[in-house]
């Protein structure tokens, strides 16, 4: 167990806490995991209130019946490695809150990304983005992909006003649809590709300019309001003119996915290397901090070879005394960040 911590107020169980410190010289960045979290309302035979692991889309076809397989297709053809699926059970009453049930239900799953299989109302996007951050404080990090209707997504501008209302580091929030094959879905019904795109990239690799399966965009925007999309945090679909593409991969704070993800890796598997070879086990003392400085470093160097940061640093926090049972350490790299801006000077 781990979470963020206050130093006012220090955590009462026992566990290894990350107190993230956001600046210009040292920002967190790093790897994502390939589990989709994906509720679902229509699965056929299947039983509801359950989780279903799901890697194939047969599997899928077999357990929810084809028709009902839309979305899980999508998640597997982004890339994800598995989708982690909840048959929402349907409502009893008037007082009964499906949302609600459905994402108690998911506190004790892990997955990576959070997606919907379709359109949801801003009520409960705003309850979802919530219970993100909800998660995220207490030390269970994924990132959540919103779209919007297909009306929605005809103008530009009220997708950037539900980026500005969804803004948070973790959220992203597509507002292009797109046509595949002659079959159109609004960016609600396409984001699940989305989420397993995401989650299907490697955690030293960016999603700007990438592919998607897709024949068209199911509204083309001008340079002007992808150019506007872009500085308010929006996802956004392009065609080229050849191929449909992300322009550029951000959160709807209008930080990178990238580092998001980045930051999540990290907050996620150290505290779990910790738990499952250190806290408890380690005397606090200088061998013992030594050990456990150690076993970060070495973690973070990994994710130097990757090419996912640099100039690192670990050591003990010179600000706060390592004692008793608390032990504070301070880490500090840079993000590796993808080539995405290329500027030309040419001379004749």
């Amino acid at each position: 167990m781990g979470g963020t911590w206050d130093p006012i107020s220090l955590p009462v169980r026992p566990g290894l806490y990350i107190n993230f410190v956001d600046a210009a010289a040292a920002q967190i960045k790093g790897g994502a995991r390939g589990v989709v979290g994906l509720p679902l309302f229509q699965y056929g035979s299947a039983a509801a209130g359950k989780f279903y692991t799901i890697e194939k889309e047969t599997d899928a076809a077999e357990l929810f019946g084809l028709a009902n397989i839309g979305p899980i297709r999508l998640i597997l053809q982004g890339g994800a490695k598995e989708v982690l699926v909840y048959t929402v059970p349907a409502s009893s009453s008037e007082e009964d809150d499906p949302y609600a049930e459905l994402r108690d239900a998911f506190e004790a799953r892990s997955f990576n990304v959070f997606v919907y299989p379709g359109e949801i109302s801003n009520d409960e996007q705003d309850n979802t983005l919530d219970w993100c951050k909800q998660n995220r404080d207490d030390g269970k990090h994924f990132m959540t992909v919103f779209g919007g209707s297909a009306t929605e997504d005809a103008n530009p501008a009220t997708g950037n006003t539900r980026t500005a209302r969804l803004a948070d580091d973790y959220a992203v929030n597509l507002i292009t649809g797109a046509d595949v094959n002659g079959t159109l879905y609004s960016s609600a019904a396409y984001a699940p590709y989305i989420a397993g795109l995401i989650a299907g990239t490697g955690i030293n690799k960016s999603i700007t300019y990438a592919q998607v399966r897709a024949t068209d965009v199911n509204k083309r925007l001008k340079n002007s309001e992808i150019k506007t999309a872009l500085e308010a945090g929006s996802l956004v679909l392009v065609h080229d003119g050849e191929k449909v593409k992300i322009e550029q991969g951000l959160v709807t704070s209008k930080k990178k996915i990238r580092a998001m993800r980045a930051r999540q890796a990290v907050s996620t598997d150290i505290p779990k290397t910790a738990a499952d070879y250190y806290i408890g086990k380690l005397n606090n003392n200088a061998d013992g901090q030594a050990a456990l400085i150690s076993a970060i470093k070495a973690y973070l160097e990994r994710l130097e070879l990757s090419n996912v940061l640099t100039d690192l640093a670990v050591g003990l926090d010179p600000e706060r005394k390592s004692e008793g049972d608390s032990v504070y350490l301070l880490i500090s790299f840079t993000e590796i960040d993808s080539m995405e801006r290329i500027f030309l000077s040419i001379q004749v």
